[in-house]
Order: structure tokens, then sequence, then C-alpha cells
């Protein structure tokens, strides 16, 4: 990216104001992509444990397969789903609060005696699984921030620091040269100067 100046000393300043602003947000940003590193691998972890628990209560719950023949389709369904924004590494991500379900009435006479559990055991696999799912939202989250942040960090590191700091030696030489040719256009000016009024002077002097 060209970095758009001017040679003369207005340029510079706002250049250089811009060099210490992001020489200063520089180790913020890093410190956060650092940060949301962290929290991505943390998510992601949390949802492969999920999932390997929804996986581990499946396989406890087997020996019920044949009986889940008998489960009254309907009996349960989640109606609603509480979900609730957290900060992560100052980046909103979804937090599960809590699962509504609809039970519908069943006779616990005529039922077998195994609904009541086997309610019990649809809502622990469905939180298992609902719970992973949100956890898999959080890291896209966290991610996408991260890949931004990486992104912005990379563009001030390799791009506009660098880009800044060379058109600040293009202005200072540029001023610095100009300088140097005004005193020495200057030197000549008075050295004609002196060299007139001497002539002047012995000339008078005849």
């Amino acid at each position: 990216m060209a970095i758009k100046f001017q040679y003369n000393k207005t340029s510079l300043n706002n250049i250089t104001k811009q060099l210490k602003m992001r020489q200063s947000a520089l180790p913020t940003l890093k410190n956060k992509e650092s940060a949301l590193r962290l929290e991505v691998r943390k998510a992601k972890e949390r949802s492969e444990k999920l999932i390997e628990d929804l996986d581990a209560a499946l396989k406890k719950y087997d020996y019920l397969a044949a009986l889940w023949n008998e489960f009254e389709p309907g009996l349960i369904s989640i109606t609603d789903v509480d979900l609730t924004t957290v900060k992560v590494a100052g980046v909103k991500t979804p937090e599960l609060v809590a699962i509504h379900y609809e039970i519908h009435e069943f006779n616990a006479f005529t039922s077998p005696a195994w609904y009541a559990d086997g309610v019990a055991i649809l809502k622990e696999l469905s939180r298992l699984g609902i719970e992973s799912e949100v956890y898999v939202e959080k890291s896209r989250i966290l991610d996408y921030q991260r890949k931004k942040t990486s992104q912005k960090v990379n563009l001030y590191e390799k791009v506009q620091i660098p880009g800044y700091q060379e058109a600040i030696r293009k202005i200072k030489r540029y001023m610095e040269d100009e300088e140097n040719l005004s005193k020495a256009a200057s030197k000549i000016v008075k050295s004609r100067h002196a060299e007139e009024e001497e002539m002047e002077e012995a000339a008078n002097g005849r």
C-alpha cells in the first residue's frame, strides 16, 4: 500500500502522528490476537469434549435401543433455547443458559416403567448436542475476529509502519536537501553582494 504524502512539514507531522498511533496500537493488537487464538482453542476443545460426552452417553444407553420403539413420538420436544451474550477477549459470543422442553402427559400406570428415565436421558443427550453446537459457533466467531486482528497486525507491522517510516525518511531528506540548497543559495547571494559592494567601493575610491 503506497503512503500518500507531500514534501512539507504539515505532511511530516501528520505521517509521524499516524506512525506513532500504529506503533502504540500494535502491542495491544498482538496481545488480542494471542488471547483470541487461545480462546478459539478452548472453545474447540470444549465442543469436542461435549461431542465425546454425547458419544459416551449414547453408548451408555445403547442397551435401551430396543426399547425406543416403544417410546411415544412427540412425548418430549424442545420449545426454546435461551442464550446469553458474553464477552471473550473483547468479542461478543453466545453462551447456553437453558433449554426449554415440552413434555406431554403420559399415564405412569399404563406407560412403560422406563418412560420417566427415557425423558431424562433425552434431555441429557439434547443438552450435550446443543451446548456443543453453541461452542462450535463461539469458536467460529472468535476465529473470525482472530483472523481480522491478525490481518490488522500484518497490515501495521509489514505494510503501514514501514511505509510511514520510509515516507518520513523521504520527507526529511527532501527538507534537508531543500534547506541545504537554500543555505547554499543564500551564501552565493551574500558572496555576490559582498563582491558587488567591494567593486563599488573600489570604483568610488578611484
